[in-house]
C-alpha cells in the first residue's frame, strides 16, 4: 500500500475504534458511563441514545461513499464530548488522567480532517469549492 492510503485508512478506522470500543462502556451501563451522563442529567437515555448515534457514526464513517457524512455528524458528537469536559466533567474523569478528553479531541481532530478531505462529497459545500 502506498503511504498515502496508509494513512487515508488510518483516518477512517482510528476513529471508527475509538467510537466503537467506547459502545460497551455505554451499553453495559459500565460505572464510568453512568457517572458521565449522570454528571451530564443524560443517564440513562442519554447513554444509550449517544451510543446508538455513535455506532451509526462508525460505520458511517468506514463506509467510504458516506465517510464525510460520518465524519460530519463525528465533528458535532465530538464537540459536544470536549465542551461537556471543558465545562462540566474537567479534563480528568474519575482518576483516568484525561484518557476520555484525549481520545474525543483525537476523534474531533481526525473527523475535522476527514471533512476537510471529503469537502466535494458534502452535498451543500462541494459547490463552494
Amino acid at each position: 500500500m502506498k503511504t498515502k492510503s496508509i494513512v487515508n485508512a488510518l483516518l477512517r478506522i482510528v476513529p471508527a475504534v475509538i467510537l466503537l470500543q467506547t459502545l460497551f462502556f455505554k451499553f453495559s451501563a459500565a460505572p464510568e458511563s453512568v457517572y458521565i451522563f449522570e454528571q451530564l442529567g443524560m443517564e440513562p437515555w442519554g447513554r444509550i441514545g449517544l451510543g446508538i448515534i455513535e455506532l451509526i457514526v462508525a460505520v458511517l464513517i468506514l463506509v467510504p461513499k458516506t465517510t464525510w457524512l460520518g465524519a460530519l455528524l463525528g465533528v458535532g458528537i465530538m464537540l459536544g464530548a470536549v465542551l461537556s469536559h471543558l465545562t462540566k466533567l474537567g479534563i480528568v474523569v474519575q482518576n483516568d488522567g484525561g484518557s476520555l478528553f484525549i481520545l474525543a479531541l483525537v476523534t474531533l481532530l481526525f473527523c475535522l480532517i476527514l471533512a476537510w478531505q471529503r469537502r466535494s462529497n458534502i452535498p451543500f459545500v462541494k459547490n463552494l469549492f
